[in-house]
């Protein structure tokens, strides 16, 4: 295990979505565009900063509209915003976003409880989304949730998955993001996964997303590096959660996903000590504790080395 690290891999920043769609307490617009302006000075040049899904099923998210204009990307910095349907890529659109991101589980009960429709009523929505948004010049990224378990159902069969990604990638979505939504996985369940799943897709086209419901996810995403995955999903300082997966904890903390990956010689282009200093502001943004490991402990050892 471990006899050919890669020389680097990406990181996709979700904490200003995945993040805070959970949080109980409203978080106000100006404190989500200080969030962001951490992560760029961290980095992060993929933030996922926003979501297009209406405000009866995400109130944390209401103010996307308002959110965007607040925002400039730097020149190499790309933001995304979850797009549900028609009407959420017309609002992307306005707001001058140059990229989207569609989500489903391939599990059929979560994807009735997050998104009100059918796995092939998804489907079918996203084939006129993805196209529209390609026409119109944007890229788009896919999710598929529940891959490693559901919370109603219990396991789900791969083969879901696999056809669910085969599907998106078919449509035009640049990349796929595999979800332990609900943070079940294990590093033998991630490298049976994992294996299958590489067999079938490019790396380049597959990410991973994990949560830490139950301490696993940096463990998993090593499984994943070791296997040929190059490109993950993380939340700084472990914020985050899904409001329709009962029992959801955080996400991957960054901290800790480029603490390991720094240890281990493999580049991601990112600052460490500023990537601590944005999960305080995130801390500070929720106004409670975080989860994530180096966030609590700091980086000093690495500066001791």
């Amino acid at each position: 295990m471990l006899d050919a690290l890669p020389d680097r891999v990406s990181v996709y920043e979700v904490s200003p979505r995945d993040g805070l769609q959970n949080e109980a307490a409203p978080i106000a617009t100006a404190a989500k565009v200080r969030l962001i302006e951490a992560l760029v000075r961290a980095g992060l040049t993929r933030i996922e900063v926003t979501s297009f899904v209406s405000p009866r099923w995400i109130p944390q998210l209401a103010d996307a509209d308002e959110l965007l204009p607040l925002l400039s990307a730097p020149p190499g910095v790309t933001f995304s915003a979850l797009c549900p349907n028609a009407r959420g890529l017309e609002r992307a659109r306005a707001s001058g976003l140059e990229e989207i991101a569609v989500f489903m589980s391939a599990s059929e009960t979560h994807n009735q409880k997050n998104t009100n429709k059918s796995t092939e009523a998804s489907l079918r929505t996203f084939r006129e989304v993805v196209s529209s948004a390609l026409e119109g010049g944007m890229r788009v990224r896919a999710y598929v949730s529940t891959v490693w378990g559901c919370p109603y159902e219990g396991a789900v069969d791969p083969a879901r998955a696999l056809s669910i990604t085969e599907q998106l990638l078919e449509m035009g979505c640049y990349q796929v993001s595999l979800g332990d939504t609900i943070g079940v996985g294990t590093p033998l369940q991630t490298r049976t996964l994992g294996k299958l799943f590489l067999s079938e897709f490019p790396q380049e086209k597959l990410a991973l997303h994990l949560h830490d419901t139950r301490g696993t996810a940096l463990a998993n995403a090593l499984v994943g590096l070791d296997l040929g995955f190059r490109h993950f999903d993380a939340s700084v300082a472990g914020l985050g959660g899904c409001p329709y997966a009962p029992g959801a904890a955080g996400n991957l903390a960054t901290e800790d996903l480029v603490y390991m990956l720094s240890g281990m010689g493999v580049e991601t282009g990112l600052d460490l000590e500023r990537l601590v200093e944005a999960g305080q502001v995130a801390e500070a943004v929720v106004g409670r504790r975080l989860p994530g490991k180096v966030h609590q402990a700091g980086v000093s050892s690495l500066r001791s080395a």
